[in-house]
């Protein structure tokens, strides 16, 4: 595994750094649409993270890179990304900004493409951070994307819902493939989701 030194740690800020700077990503449009009930407010949120490869992908990655972190990070960075998405989420919806959102979405698919690349292991507190500051950009354009005349609280419990579906799924491909030694399998899939994050921001 690639030990996280203080050199590395300054590259990383400074690929964050520079990530954010950057011209904004895809677009997230509004979707205005007429009152919504309980359930098609839950199923707007719940399809709203697998309509974008961005939200896909960087959700996908922080099951993966759980995985590759092993011991508290198996249930801590997938329990952080949706708590902290639904502060992102909370802050949108109660008219708040929040800058360079879809930059910091796209600069989290580059990063996080990256981390699981390498195999960077991070202090939990570290780590955590990481992926919390990113699933504030996302939960923010969820929130920022609430369907006109749907029910918050159930487009919320939708997305958070389809949120841990996509951690899950990175967790078990990173812990089975760590099982069957595939590890490598896991940072050539990191390579290619930092790729896509690298488009997103040059787009």
């Amino acid at each position: 595994m690639f030990a996280l030194s203080t050199k590395n740690c300054a590259r990383l800020g400074l690929l964050a750094a520079a990530a954010l700077a950057t011209g904004s990503a895809f677009a997230h449009p509004g979707h205005p649409g007429a009152h919504m009930d309980a359930s098609a407010s839950f199923m707007s949120g719940f399809s709203h993270p697998f309509s974008g490869v961005d939200h896909l992908l960087a959700m996908l990655a922080v099951g993966l890179w759980a995985a590759q972190n092993k011991q508290r990070a198996l249930w801590v960075l997938p329990l952080a990304f949706p708590l902290m998405m639904v502060v992102g989420a909370l802050l949108a919806i109660g008219g708040m900004s929040l800058p360079a959102v879809e930059t910091g979405i796209a600069a989290s698919v580059a990063v996080m493409g990256l981390l699981i690349a390498f195999a960077v292991r991070m202090p939990l507190w570290g780590s955590t951070a990481v992926v919390s500051l990113f699933a504030l950009f996302h939960g923010f354009a969820h929130g920022a994307e609430l369907p006109h005349g749907s029910m918050a609280a159930m487009y919320g419990a939708g997305f958070v819902l389809a949120t841990a579906v996509l951690h899950a799924t990175g967790l078990i491909v990173g812990v089975v493939a760590g099982q069957k030694m595939a590890d490598r399998v896991v940072r050539i899939g990191g390579v290619g989701i930092a790729a896509v994050g690298a488009y997103l921001l040059a787009a």
